[in-house]
């Protein structure tokens, strides 16, 4: 069962093992959306996630039996080290299964929270081969399986966001907006929340790349997407939960689908203005709120920040999907007159007093005219790109602007 009083008691259950995270007021998102906008910090978690909820849960829910026999699971993320805390925290010994080609950082983490308590087994080369691997292993050796999101206790234990939620600002949230992967954290706090106040509006969030929730919701089944942008990592998950399914067509207003490119200038100005170091889908709540605007006017909005395990290597591909999403970055090849002076030309009369060349690679032909070039232009303004389509017309200089679907523009970004 999901439900409040299953909610309440996963919360006692959980008491001196998470921290009640904060709820952070935005002035700046406030002033520009006319709302009351906070952040639900559940990056600030130890194992900065909210996994650790569900996970805890689920486990301390487990029989003198089965807590003998052991857990696992199989995750290269935030459920991993959920998993792994729980299992040093209750004294279980766990086995992780994680693919062969999860980053080492992600390792040593679920290492270092698991504290002898957890063996890792690299398996795989995705999560899925990982994944039944793991169910192999718990049918062969009578190990629990602890679920990312499909599950009462995982549901329930994720759900103690919203009691905190409503604990904190009670009658006065209208509108609360969730990250959706599996379904899990979407579907525990709207649970508890519209059960306390059914005019509270739940809203979920996907990648473009990843809209497993958004497909089901349409075609009414649950439905398996044959491939996903592992951009919002968090929440690339092919096939929603067939628990978390309904619970999503009974609460949920909308799930909202943002482009990949939002969701990377998200997490820079989260950094920029809020100091906040948010993972890619943590951030996808507040990438929703340009997609809300009209909805959320004078209202009290509740974005859940979900996660902030973000790896320091990966913001140079963050700030240039964001670049590219503002219009500030394009790519181009473009056909240079094989004589002298003709980089001068195009530097000269092309480009504008504030517009920089950040990737240039020419390749010279032999015996012919024109010779080919990658250009990659970073523009101060994203006015600036009409008027250098058109001088480079006016000086005779042949382009082909790369577009996002192509295969070069994904060897360049």
């Amino acid at each position: 069962m999901i439900n409040i009083k299953k909610i309440d008691e996963a919360a006692k259950k959980l008491e001196g093992v998470i921290k009640k995270t904060p709820l952070q007021f935005c002035e700046r998102l406030s002033k520009i959306y006319g709302a009351n906008i906070y952040f639900k910090r559940e990056d600030l978690q130890e194992i900065r996630s909210y996994k650790i909820r569900g996970a805890y849960n689920k486990m301390a829910h487990l029989t003198k039996e089965e807590r003998d026999l052991g857990v696992v699971t199989a995750s290269a993320g935030n459920h991993a080290q959920g998993v792994a805390l729980s299992c040093t925290k209750l004294k279980i010994k766990g086995v992780i299964f994680m693919p062969i080609v999860t980053p080492t950082q992600k390792i040593e983490r679920v290492k270092y929270f698991g504290d002898g308590y957890v063996q890792i087994k690299l398996v795989g080369q995705s999560y899925d081969e990982s994944t039944k691997a793991a169910k192999t292993y718990s049918h062969e050796n009578k190990a629990v399986y602890i679920p990312a999101f499909d599950d009462n206790f995982v549901i329930n234990g994720q759900g103690t966001i919203g009691k905190e939620i409503y604990d904190e600002l009670g009658g006065k949230v209208d509108l609360v907006i969730a990250p959706i992967g599996g379904g899990g954290l979407i579907s525990g706090v709207s649970t508890y929340l519209k059960e306390k106040n059914k005019n509270i509006r739940i809203f979920g969030v996907e990648p473009s790349g990843a809209a497993s929730m958004t497909e089901s919701l349409k075609l009414g089944k649950v439905t398996s997407l044959k491939n996903v942008d592992t951009f919002c990592d968090g929440v690339a998950v092919k096939t929603p939960g067939n628990i978390t399914f309904p619970i999503c067509q009974k609460n949920v207003s909308s799930v909202i689908v943002v482009g990949e490119g939002q969701v990377a200038k998200t997490v820079i100005d989260l950094y920029q203005n809020e100091g906040i170091v948010s993972e890619t889908s943590g951030a996808l709540s507040i990438s929703a709120l340009e997609n809300l605007k009209e909805k959320i006017k004078n209202k009290t909005v509740v974005c859940i920040i979900s996660g902030g395990n973000n790896d320091l290597l990966r913001y140079p591909e963050i700030l240039e999907r964001s670049l590219v999403y503002q219009g500030k970055k394009y790519y181009f090849l473009v056909e240079f007159a094989q004589k002298p002076g003709q980089l001068k030309k195009f530097l000269n009369h092309v480009l504008g007093p504030t517009d920089d060349i950040v990737l240039f690679e020419y390749v010279k032909k032999n015996n012919k005219e024109q010779g080919p070039a990658l250009v990659g232009l970073e523009l101060k303004d994203k006015d600036n790109i009409e008027p250098i389509l058109a001088r480079m017309k006016e000086y005779n200089f042949n382009y082909k602007m790369i577009e996002d679907k192509e295969l070069l523009y994904s060897y360049l970004v």
